[in-house]
């Protein structure tokens, strides 16, 4: 089992490294540029024009290897198909704003509408196909009493939990994505830590698709680590997202994705609280949000952001591990 897991990581990763190496000129001559924004650190300037939409490189790794590999395991597929969803959202964003030349991309509520509907279907397929049924787990709980403390509230509400864990997942990386590398990163970290997981459960399809997912992120390192010659764009972002909240989802462990990804929850709520002060009293909390910029304007290199974000998400992945303890 465990080298199934192993050579799936492998060979997401040399897919993706070889779809790299093929397809970045492809987007260079199609000048699917990035835009940066005028408001955010100097340094970013030089980065204008450099491809996004370079999570198509590392889909192409994630896809090929989980379908070779997972020998139609339902969950495996179920967690490609969403993680593809949620890709194609972002594609189409990222295809709307670089090529079309539209600020916006897709409007809000359509990228949230198809986020909404992929989500209730996982939860449809999670509860009827999959046997996951509807409790939460708590993290942590194994400490009070052997097997832990489950929550279930019924299908409505665990519908509901999941749309929220998923489009926030979703988002939460796509807001993390703004710096060379840093949410590649931690979705390697923090795939690799679904993989443990899914194993914990006996879903070893599942964990052959996280691995793919990790083994892909890390290919992509290759070439959007600093100084990045492609960037994953939308198409990526959201696709990651997807993926982690499935994950979550389908191994019962919703609550652990906030401690897994604490990192992602801090980017997201440095935004929220920005605003929300901003609203109510004309002044800002940070420097400049999301919270990887607020360290930039304060003088740390890129580099070193980066490097302390991966290691704080190493130690909340390892706090999400820590938080199984008797729990099975």
């Amino acid at each position: 089992m465990t080298a199934k897991v192993l050579a799936a990581y492998g060979t997401s990763f040399v897919v993706t490294v070889i779809a790299g190496f093929l397809l970045i000129p492809v987007l260079k001559q199609l000048k699917v540029g990035q835009r940066v924004r005028y408001d955010g650190p100097a340094r970013h300037f030089s980065k204008a024009g450099t491809p996004t939409m370079g999570g198509v490189i590392f889909l192409l790794g994630i896809t090929l290897t989980a379908l070779g590999f997972s020998r139609g395991n339902k969950e495996a597929l179920a967690l490609l198909f969403v993680t593809l969803c949620y890709g194609l959202v972002g594609f189409l964003d990222d295809f709307i704003k670089v090529v079309r030349h539209r600020s916006l991309g897709l409007r809000a509520r359509e990228k949230l509408l198809v986020q909404v509907l992929v989500a209730f279907g996982l939860s449809l397929f999670a509860v009827f196909f999959a046997g996951r049924g509807t409790d939460l787990v708590v993290p942590f709980s194994g400490f009070l009493r052997h097997g832990g403390v489950h929550l279930d509230y019924g299908f409505a509400f665990f519908s509901l939990f999941t749309i929220i864990v998923m489009v926030s997942a979703a988002n939460a990386i796509n807001l993390s994505d703004g710096l060379d590398g840093l949410a590649a990163g931690l979705t390697v970290i923090a795939a690799t830590v679904y993989v443990f997981f899914a194993l914990v459960v006996d879903k070893i399809g599942l964990a052959i698709g996280l691995a793919a997912v990790a083994g892909g992120c890390l290919g992509f390192l290759v070439y959007n680590r600093h100084p990045a010659s492609v960037f994953m764009g939308d198409t990526g972002s959201l696709a990651l997202g997807g993926a982690l909240g499935a994950a979550a989802v389908l191994t019962r462990s919703e609550l652990f994705l906030i401690i897994v990804g604490a990192v992602f929850v801090a980017e997201t709520l440095s935004v929220i609280l920005q605003v929300i002060s901003f609203q109510l009293t004309g002044k800002r909390i940070f420097r400049m949000s999301p919270l990887h910029h607020h360290f930039e304007l304060g003088g740390w290199s890129e580099n070193r952001v980066v490097i302390t974000f991966w290691m704080a998400g190493l130690l909340s992945g390892l706090a999400g591990l820590a938080g199984l303890y008797r729990l099975g």
